[in-house]
């Protein structure tokens, strides 16, 4: 059993009652310290998952809705699964994770069936392009309708532009990953290879954009599968770090599509937002396996962090302008050049 598993692990103790803990090493912050150990909110949601598909008439969490109430505590804590509709193509039930009689994080999950995995690609390879995947599978190309491999109605966008992954910046691990006890939480789990175009804020230079790039993997070589796709759906920065937030961003509400069994290598994830105000911003990701496939979609609504904002320096913003010009209206190249 790998790490992730043993931390998102749930125990059956009755019909719709499991036994669960929330893991230290999937803390954000390891506990020991001055700030509080906030459990990453894909691990806790995994947790859930877990239960709610151990009673599943159906092996795949096609679409999931879940409020974040409350801060888990690092104790014990019950999943409470509740089904609301069983049907022959899909199954809906409520899974709540609750602590002390308190709701922590309240679900609602459709279930149902899949495209199972692809063949996968080089380990190091960034994803298919839209026509190469086309060719290699039948389906659409971006403008085009095609078939799946059942001969149901096939079609996908084109992925976003990910640079290679030897061209990326590893993430590392944070401040706080280790604990005074020695222990370690979710950066030592996790391996996040960042675009370095949205890592800018790292160096204390946020780019003018809220939008984050990046491959994700566990550090274990766990293979991707339906828990550890949503936590990627929320395993990158913050997209508003590259406004210049800091601090931590708590996840309100979160809804997350599983669009096909992934295969085994990194994902690639992309995350922007559309609107940020009034302390409030939205982030909608996509992750896609190393066969080039989109495998899980998700938006969610986030608080800002409360931390010190860094300043977007001008010529980062008129850079960061002019490429978006140009991005919009592909003329506008020859205005700029």
């Amino acid at each position: 059993m790998t790490i992730f598993d043993e931390a998102t692990a749930v125990v059956r103790r009755a019909d719709g009652q499991y036994d669960a803990l929330p893991d230290a090493r999937f803390a954000i912050v390891a506990p020991g310290g001055t700030t509080p150990s906030a459990i990453n909110g894909g691990a806790l949601l995994a947790t859930v998952m877990r239960a709610v598909l151990a009673e599943s008439p159906q092996p795949h969490p096609v679409a999931t809705s879940a409020h974040f109430l409350r801060v888990a505590a690092i104790a014990p804590a019950e999943v409470q699964v509740t089904w609301l509709k069983h049907g022959r193509t899909a199954s809906t039930a409520r899974g709540t994770l609750v602590q002390d009689g308190k709701v922590i994080l309240d679900t609602t999950m459709t279930v149902g069936v899949v495209p199972g995995p692809a063949s996968a690609g080089p380990a190091s390879a960034a994803p298919a392009s839209a026509a190469a995947r086309a060719a290699a599978t039948g389906g659409g190309d971006g403008n085009g309708a095609g078939a799946d491999a059942d001969g149901s109605l096939m079609w996908t966008g084109p992925p976003p532009g990910f640079p290679a992954i030897g061209d990326c910046v590893d993430l590392g691990k944070w401040r706080g990953t280790t604990g005074p006890d020695g222990s370690s939480g979710y950066a030592a789990q996790v391996e996040v290879l960042m675009d370095p175009a949205t890592s800018g804020w790292r160096r204390d230079e946020p780019s003018g954009l809220p939008e984050m790039r990046g491959y994700f993997r566990l550090r274990d070589g766990q293979d991707p599968d339906p828990y550890v796709l949503a936590l990627a759906l929320d395993g990158l920065p913050p997209v508003v770090f590259g406004l210049g937030a800091t601090g931590w961003a708590p996840t309100v509400e979160l809804t997350w599509h599983m669009r096909a069994v992934p295969c085994p290598g990194p994902l690639a994830v992309a995350a922007r937002a559309r609107h940020v105000s009034g302390g409030w911003f939205d982030e909608e990701a996509e992750v896609w396996d190393s066969a080039g496939r989109l495998v899980a979609q998700s938006r969610q609504l986030a608080r800002v962090g409360r931390g010190r904002l860094r300043a977007v320096t001008n010529a980062t913003a008129q850079a960061v302008g002019t490429a978006q010009a140009v991005a919009d209206d592909p003329a506008q190249a020859a205005v700029t050049a």
